[in-house]
């Protein structure tokens, strides 16, 4: 089930001519030269896992289908001799490898899904799957991190165990709490797990993360608003569900302002209202549905209760039933100080500009399961593109968003350095 990518000799693979534009940026100035440095030691690897992530970006594959991907990540890891465990949390994938007679261990994370959109970008490694794009860089988070165990595999560079996390169905889906359901943690004990993810608003060469909230919570709301329907112009005959879902539209844009403290940070927003179908009929139902983000637990009961509040005083004055259906289904991501310290100190290690976040951001990330469980920590690796063209640097879940291969070798050496360092603590 392997991709072809490994049986094809680097000289001649088409990846080549981008290692080579990648090396070749040196002679552009300070900032390509440093670039260049970081990438050196692992230079030899970056034709396979550029055609690697190429072949991965090709075919996606949604939450908890991602069979073929994960046939690839374990065939990559039993060739180098890691102990492979396949199946856990569905299509989750962990290898271990082992060196020296260190007795911590440390947890490195990829997620492998695709987002279920179409591509519109048109590379020639598009992808081939309708309605499934590699639209968040899961790809290069794959391919990084089986760069990372190739080039631990051969360096030995460590003391003690590193578990190599590939998980599934991170959209949306909470692949990473199916894993730990399944037993991940005590299958395959951590001290401390860690996670990257490609970051477009930073330019390629820096990094950030930040003790505690690093990514928000993500909560989804879906209300029925119900009347009876009926005639356009006898609206006295009927409650007016299309009127009391736009007063609960109205009402729930005030939550966060007079709800929450202007201190902390929150957001609720509607993001899809549907009822009705003629011009003259009143709807008997309209559905409203949203999501909330928020950084910890106490926001999220106040926003919740006051949105079921709300409801219910729409309802009595509407004479409409309204059934609110709540569900939070990611928690913050919030790092540990120790962790986030050392994350930053592996950055600056290899030659990467890591700095303190100034602040955290209101997308989501199912690693929070994870870092719920052990210590940890969550990094934004930047790949913007000194060049991204006439339309910018594509952001993430953009239809023509394309993960930046010159990240690669520098998502490689962070988890390396991450690891060797996580070993030694302690």
């Amino acid at each position: 089930m392997a991709s072809s990518v490994s049986s094809v000799a680097p000289a001649a693979h088409p990846a080549a001519g981008a290692l080579r534009a990648f090396v070749a940026t040196a002679a552009k100035g300070p900032a390509s030269a440093a670039l260049d440095t970081i990438a050196r030691p692992v230079a030899d690897l970056l034709p396979e896992l550029v055609a690697l992530r190429r072949d991965l970006h090709a075919h996606p594959e949604l939450a908890f289908q991602e069979r073929r991907t994960a046939g690839i990540v374990a065939q990559s890891l039993r060739l180098l001799g890691l102990d492979v465990q396949e199946g856990i949390g569905g299509t989750g994938v962990v290898g271990t490898l082992r060196c020296g007679s260190g007795a911590r261990s440390v947890g490195l994370r990829a997620d492998m899904d695709a987002l279920p959109m179409a591509e519109l970008g048109k590379a020639p490694y598009a992808s081939r799957t309708p309605g499934a794009h590699h639209g968040c860089g899961h790809d290069g988070h794959t391919s990084m991190l089986i760069g990372a165990a190739r080039q631990l595999a051969r360096t030995r560079a460590f003391d003690g165990t590193v578990h190599f996390i590939f998980q599934p169905a991170e959209e949306g889906k909470g692949g990473a709490r199916k894993m730990i359901e399944d037993g991940l943690f005590d299958r395959f004990p951590c001290d401390s797990v860690y996670a990257l993810h490609n970051w477009p608003d930073l330019p390629l060469g820096q990094a950030q993360t930040r003790p505690g909230p690093i990514m928000a919570a993500a909560d989804r709301f879906d209300i029925a608003v119900r009347g009876r329907g009926g005639h356009a112009a006898q609206p006295h005959h009927t409650p007016d569900a299309i009127l009391a879902a736009s007063q609960l539209v109205a009402q729930f844009n005030t939550i966060v302002a007079r709800r929450i403290d202007p201190g902390e940070s929150a957001v609720l927003s509607v993001t899809r209202i549907e009822g009705g179908h003629s011009h003259n009929v009143l709807p008997a139902e309209v559905q409203i549905t949203g999501t909330v983000r928020s950084f910890d637990a106490a926001s999220q009961d106040r926003i919740e209760a006051a949105l079921r509040d709300t409801a219910q005083g729409v309802a009595l004055a509407s004479g409409t039933e309204v059934e609110v259906t709540y569900l939070r289904y990611y928690p913050a991501t919030l790092n540990t100080p120790a962790e986030a310290a050392l994350a930053l100190e592996a950055a600056r290690a290899i030659g990467l500009k890591a700095g303190v976040a100034p602040r955290a951001a209101f997308t989501s990330e199912d690693f929070a399961f994870m870092l719920q469980r052990r210590p940890g920590a969550y990094l934004w690796l930047g790949q913007g593109r000194a060049d991204p063209g006439p339309d910018g640097e594509r952001a993430l879940h953009h239809p023509c968003y394309d993960f930046n291969d010159e990240a690669l070798p520098l998502g490689v050496r962070w988890f390396c350095e991450v690891a060797a360092r996580a070993l030694e603590a302690g």
